[in-house]
C-alpha cells in the first residue's frame, strides 16, 4: 500500500464514522439484507457498548467495522481514512496497525508462551525483535501479569489469558479497541476484573467499541447503543466513572 492510494482516501478531521451501512448476503436468486442503513460516530477517546441479543446484526457489525468484512453500501471511515473502496492488502494493513481485537475466547496460542504471543501482532507489523519484546513486556506489565510472561496458555487462568489477549490487542497502538463479548467465557468476579482494566484503559484515552448482548456488562461503558434487526434504535448513557 502506497501512501498516495491511502492518502487518496484521508477524510481530514473525520475519527470514526459510519453512515448508511447496509450489509446483504446472497440466498439462492435473492438476497438477504442483515444491516439496514446504519450510521454511527464514535469519538477517540470515547468507550462505547453496542448491545444486541442474537440475531440482531451485531456480529456482522463488528466484522465490518474490524473490516474482517466489507459492507454492501455505505461509507466507513476510520481515523480519517475511507474504508469501502480498500482492497485486501489495505485492509490487512488496517487490521493490524489501527483494531485492536479482543475476543469472546483469547485464542492465545497455545504452543507460545504469554510473552511470544503478545508479541504477534509486531511480527506481522515488521517490528524489530527486542523492540518487540520491550513493548511485549510493556504491556504484559501493564495488564498485571509482569510474573506469568514466560507462562504457557495452560498454566494461566481464564481471566490470565484474557489480560494477555487485552496486552496483545493494545502492543500495535491500535486507534481502536474493538472487543466481542470479553468476559463471556469468564465467571462473574473475573469479568467484572476484566471491565475494571477496561475502564482503566479509556481513562488512558483508548478508543473502545464493546459488542455485547449483556446488559450489565455494556453498562460498564460511557455510551451505549442498541442494535434489534439491523437497525441502530437508540442510545443511552452507561457509566458514570470519572
Amino acid at each position: 500500500m502506497t501512501m498516495r492510494r491511502n492518502e487518496a482516501r484521508a477524510v481530514p478531521g473525520e475519527f470514526f464514522a459510519m453512515t448508511e451501512i447496509r450489509k446483504s448476503y446472497p440466498l439462492g436468486d435473492e438476497s438477504l439484507e442483515v444491516l439496514h442503513g446504519i450510521s454511527l460516530t464514535l469519538e477517540r477517546g470515547e468507550y462505547l457498548s453496542v448491545l444486541g441479543p442474537s440475531g440482531s446484526g451485531k456480529s456482522t457489525l463488528m466484522n465490518i467495522v474490524g473490516c474482517l468484512d466489507t459492507a454492501t453500501s455505505g461509507d466507513y471511515i476510520l481515523n480519517g481514512q475511507r474504508i469501502e473502496d480498500m482492497d485486501e492488502e489495505e485492509l490487512a494493513y488496517i487490521r493490524n496497525r489501527e483494531i485492536g481485537f479482543i475476543f469472546q475466547n483469547s485464542q492465545l496460542l497455545s504452543r507460545l508462551d504469554a510473552l511470544k504471543n503478545v508479541e504477534l501482532p509486531l511480527i506481522y507489523a515488521g517490528v524489530p525483535g527486542r523492540e518487540r519484546a520491550r513493548r511485549a513486556k510493556e504491556m504484559l506489565e501493564r495488564v498485571g501479569l509482569s510474573d506469568r510472561m514466560h507462562h504457557y496458555p495452560n498454566q494461566l487462568s481464564g481471566g490470565q489469558q484474557q489480560r494477555v489477549a487485552i496486552a496483545r490487542a493494545l502492543v500495535t497502538r491500535p486507534t481502536l479497541l474493538l472487543a466481542d463479548e470479553p468476559t463471556g467465557a469468564l465467571d462473574q468476579k473475573t469479568g467484572k476484573q476484566v471491565m475494571a482494566l477496561f475502564r482503566e484503559l479509556n481513562d488512558e484515552g483508548n478508543t473502545i467499541m464493546m459488542i455485547t448482548h449483556d446488559l450489565n456488562i455494556a453498562r460498564n461503558a460511557k455510551r451505549v447503543v442498541y442494535i434489534v434487526d439491523g437497525e441502530i434504535t437508540e442510545s443511552e448513557g452507561g457509566a458514570t466513572y470519572a
